[in-house]
């Protein structure tokens, strides 16, 4: 049977998931902050509301026949973090909290949380310790939806790594430091998921009406300096070079592990980064 499912930020990971759950039977309300994207969004979802994360009032009013709501905003270019993320989780919260519907929120947060870890493996026991105020804000997002949770109310966060996938191709995110130089020596890890696993992974968490932290990233962390080289190579690019001298600041730094996500049964279609 069909749930209503509200999904609260509509970009790259939510229209894609809007799509998949309207494909396995579910009814979509999908919610923008912008007017112009309202005809984009009908096309996956039966009903789209315009409004911003610190309206409770239009959230209580979206929220209200909704079985399971996804978070997954983010900011618009050069955005307000605290804006997007922790006021509108604090604004939610209340509203999850009067209702008697909702059983479940998921909410797609970031790996960054964990911050450096001079590229040790971490998972989801680790202590976060964010390495800059938008890592902190996304901490603080966190403890105010796992505040909210109740025997009722089951919340799930999704700890995602780097974004990849159709119309964000690693060629086309990387493509324009072709031939440059870079700071540092490229001897730090990276972390990619593809947008494919990010969605089977929140319908999977949905279905089995998971809580608590589970990291969403593939199986094989890659160092930067070898994932660029071998992109360069595979698209006949210009080699990218690497300066020592140069210092290189990086608010996180470790490999992540994905172990408790498949310990729980959830497979990957992409353990491996696609280059």
């Amino acid at each position: 049977m069909g749930l209503n499912i509200g999904i609260i930020g509509c970009g790259y990971v939510g229209t894609a998931v809007a799509r998949r759950w309207r494909e396995d039977g579910h009814s979509i309300t999908a919610t923008t902050t912008r007017s112009d994207r309202r005809e984009e969004l009908e096309q996956v979802a039966q009903q789209v509301v315009v409004l911003q994360g610190n309206d409770s009032e239009a959230l209580a009013s979206m929220v209200q026949n909704q079985d399971v709501i996804l978070l997954s905003i983010a900011p618009h270019r050069g955005g307000n973090y605290q804006e997007t993320y922790l006021e509108t989780a604090k604004t939610l919260v209340p509203v999850l909290q009067q209702s008697l519907r909702v059983q479940q929120v998921i909410y797609t947060s970031s790996s960054s949380v964990y911050g450096d870890h001079q590229g040790a493996y971490v998972d989801e026991t680790t202590p976060v310790k964010p390495g800059n105020q938008n890592g902190i804000i996304l901490a603080q997002t966190e403890e105010v939806l796992l505040g909210a949770q109740s025997d009722r109310l089951k919340v799930c966060i999704l700890r995602l790594a780097g974004i990849y996938g159709p119309e964000r191709e690693l060629l086309k995110i990387f493509s324009r430091v072709a031939g440059t130089t870079r700071p540092g020596t490229g001897e730090y890890w990276s972390n990619w998921v593809h947008l494919e696993d990010i969605v089977e992974a929140i319908a999977w968490v949905c279905r089995q009406r998971c809580q608590g932290i589970y990291n969403v990233v593939n199986d094989v962390p890659l160092p930067m300096r070898e994932l660029l080289a071998r992109l360069c190579e595979i698209h006949n690019l210009a080699p990218i070079s690497w300066d020592p001298s140069a210092p290189l600041e990086r608010p996180y730094h470790a490999r992540i592990s994905n172990q408790t996500l498949k310990n729980a049964g959830f497979q990957f279609r992409y353990p491996e980064t696609l280059l």
